[in-house]
């Protein structure tokens, strides 16, 4: 439903580019304004996706919404007070909070190598829960007290399938993700009286240009045509849960995870 989130103010970290920009271009499409984020200003070059955030500013502005750019690491409080100081400057106070920067990136900015339970380096582990989940908690507490004051916002944490199943190797970013998820239940009753929405997404392998460019990929999963299940997610599938819950048709939604996995993990918990 177009125009839903209009006069709404939405930050996403990681959306410079993969499902983190993704996931903007939905809530744009919708009419929300934009803080988009990346660690620095030449970040959605790494994978082919745009030369830098002004290039990726241009192309949410064609969309009719104001859009600004922040960059820093949501594991630093001070990059953090930071950004949110230059977003409500030029936007206003957000509305709406996904916190998506993430993933399984390790200290040297590629995977962590070793990658398993008992080889994985002290450095990685510390990155990874640096990016993980002291990063959205950090920008939680920045940006969710105005939502409380005001009575009113939405969160939308995203996790992983890896978070519901037992994972090897990228141990260490699957039980970040399952960290990521019981927050997300703990806010949510942290806040139940507060009027503000916390929620979480949990996508499936999805054909990001990273997904891509990290692994070796299945061809046969790679079709999103075929009607098997048993395929990769398209970003935009991804996205679009993460608009619904952003949205007022999920006004009565809180507390919750969305597996958008196609059925991977198919059993409670």
């Amino acid at each position: 439903m177009p125009n839903e989130l209009s006069g709404k103010i939405a930050f996403v970290t990681g959306s410079g580019r993969g499902l983190g920009k993704t996931m903007a271009r939905k809530l744009a499409e919708q009419g929300a304004d934009l803080a988009l984020h990346d660690l620095d200003w030449t970040s959605p070059s790494k994978y082919g996706e745009a030369a830098n955030l002004d290039e990726v500013i241009r192309e949410f502005e064609a969309l009719g919404v104001r859009t600004v750019a922040v960059t820093g690491n949501i594991g630093d409080p001070a990059a953090v007070k930071r950004m949110r100081e230059e977003i409500e400057a030029k936007l206003g106070e957000v509305q709406i909070l996904v916190n998506c920067a993430g993933g399984d990136i390790g200290a040297s900015g590629n995977k962590p190598s070793p990658n398993n339970a008992l080889d994985v380096s002290f450095e990685d582990i510390q990155v990874l829960t640096n990016n993980n989940l002291i990063g959205t908690m950090l920008v939680t507490q920045a940006f969710v007290p105005q939502m409380v004051r005001a009575g009113t916002g939405t969160v939308i944490n995203v996790a992983s399938a890896a978070a519901h199943m037992g994972c090897s190797p990228e141990v260490v970013y699957s039980t970040l993700k399952a960290a990521v998820v019981h927050y997300t239940r703990c806010l949510a009753k942290e806040l139940y009286e507060q009027g503000v929405r916390i929620n979480a997404v949990s996508p499936g392998p999805t054909k990001t240009a990273r997904f891509q460019a990290t692994r070796v990929t299945d061809p046969d999963k790679m079709n999103s045509s075929k009607a098997s299940f048993n395929r990769y997610a398209e970003p935009d599938e991804i996205g679009d849960a993460v608009a619904f819950l952003a949205g007022p048709r999920s006004k009565f939604i809180n507390g919750q995870v969305l597996r958008v996995d196609g059925g991977l993990t198919l059993f409670p918990g």
